[in-house]
């Protein structure tokens, strides 16, 4: 058998991290045993559904990089397959219209509760054979009546439901349009899916699709209801507790490959093991170690992810995100140091590409202001001498490599008898325009000898100016 699994979104909204998560455990199943990742549109909400939402899933699953097999499949390219289905049911009459108005289903649902009884569809228009004037019906399936559905869950064991808990199904509204659970099933059926693996708020649905599956005479998938993931407070993640949108994510500054290793140990686990890269995901993934109860989002540990990912990352990776990110603040990184080489200079004291790309942003264009408390301290009367000896020193260089600038700013403070430090943190300064930078040999050699003394000069007319 080759395993089908399938991300089945409705594009109400952005790719959330919940979802993602679904998609990820989907994606790492089909790919450890070699079967193929499917993506379905669940369109078919026609009043929520919008282009944006099916384009922010689209480019979520492409940034986080879970490529799929087949589709995307939308719903609403399939409403005449659904038709036949329903005709299908009726034809050998396992569903059957339903001619109860709203008040009186309304009426019912009053007098169960008064009862103290679930409120339920009680099956008054199965053995209906005439229309009804004036109201158009809908299609309910018929479900069994006796009996009991059993989920072999693939997470959390044997889930029992007897048949005298549900109701006919709702399988297609008056206006003739298919129902979520009614498509789900059909969906499932024609692509073949063989696991569906997906979040525990379906677990209510499954036994009704088991059934209209049986009735269709489908071989039944294997199902996987994963926990939900809950905030800090213990109440369901939502926007809240801060971002939930996988691209807001990337906006604020995270790798890709830290989302995927955050969530895949958000419910999941090998051991104590921390850090996987996507091969380790693949090899050790298995649906029996996923957790039984819901897992808790600590932002903390997903930024102290991603600052791994930015240290131990291939540089060259890692500058394919930053160039985006120094692009959103308006910079071109071909004007300036080999951005590759900045995420070297800069990946020990940032944990975010946010982060590292505004502290880069002095290489590539002239910052418009001195840190007050920085400039106050280093920009002194007495730093110029220095600064005029550093810059004589740094002129004269070639070729301009950062063992032959440290070298230079050396050789300055020893002819001013003086400690390194004491002529390079005003260089520092002066050249990016605050009191940190990678060091000074490094960030000089990177920011261009003609950018350096432009910018010692700048520093020179400030001192000049403040005294």
């Amino acid at each position: 058998m080759t395993i089908r699994t399938r991300f089945a979104p409705s594009p109400t909204g952005y790719l959330h991290i919940g979802g993602a998560r679904t998609a990820l455990f989907s994606w790492l199943y089909a790919r450890k045993h070699g079967g193929t990742f499917i993506l379905r549109i669940e369109d078919t909400d026609l009043e929520r559904s919008t282009i944006e939402s099916v384009n922010a899933i689209l480019e979520g699953m492409t940034w986080l990089g879970l490529e799929y097999d087949e589709g995307p499949f939308y719903q609403t390219h399939r409403f005449d397959r659904y038709k036949e289905v329903i005709r299908q049911l009726l034809d050998e009459g396992k569903a059957y219209h339903c001619y109860c108005t709203k008040e009186e289903l309304d009426a019912m649902r009053e007098a169960q509760l008064a009862r103290k009884e679930k409120p339920r569809y009680d099956g008054r228009c199965r053995q209906r054979t005439e229309p009804r004037e004036g109201v158009p019906p809908v299609v309910r399936f018929k479900n069994p009546e006796d009996g009991e559905v059993v989920i072999d869950d693939l997470v959390r064991g044997p889930v029992v439901v007897r048949n005298s808990e549900l109701d006919d199904l709702i399988i297609a509204r008056s206006d003739g349009s298919p129902t979520y659970n009614f498509t789900v099933v059909v969906d499932d059926l024609d692509m073949r899916i063989t696991h569906v693996i997906r979040g525990d708020d379906h677990l209510n649905n499954t036994p009704r699709q088991i059934n209209i599956l049986k009735a269709l005479g489908a071989e039944l998938p294997k199902y996987a209801h994963v926990p939900m993931i809950l905030g800090a407070d213990g109440a369901r993640l939502s926007k809240r507790h801060g971002a939930v949108s996988v691209m807001q994510y990337r906006d604020d500054g995270y790798l890709p490959e830290a989302v995927l290793n955050y969530l895949v140990r958000l419910g999941w686990s090998h051991g104590d093991q921390e850090i996987f890269s996507i091969d380790e995901m693949i090899a050790l993934f298995d649906l029996a170690a996923i957790n039984h109860s819901a897992s808790t989002f600590n932002p903390e540990k997903l930024l102290w992810l991603n600052h791994h990912y930015l240290m131990h990352g291939d540089p060259a990776h890692v500058a394919h995100h930053l160039r985006w990110h120094l692009g959103q603040l308006g910079v071109d990184p071909t004007e300036g140091p080999d951005p590759v080489e900045v995420v070297k200079a800069q990946r020990e004291r940032n944990k975010t590409l946010v982060e590292m790309a505004k502290a880069s942003m002095f290489f590539y264009r002239e910052f418009e202001t001195y840190d007050e408390k920085a400039a106050t301290k280093h920009l002194t009367p007495d730093a110029a001498s220095s600064l005029e000896a550093l810059r004589e020193n740094l002129a004269a260089l070639y070729p301009w490599s950062r063992e032959a600038i440290h070298e230079a700013i050396a050789a300055a403070a020893q002819a001013l008898n003086v400690k390194l430090g004491h002529v390079a943190q005003p260089l520092r300064v002066a050249v990016s325009g605050t009191s940190v930078s990678p060091p000074i040999d490094l960030t000089l050699a990177l920011l261009g000898q003609a950018r350096t003394l432009a910018r010692i000069d700048r520093a020179l007319e400030h001192i000049g100016k403040k005294s």
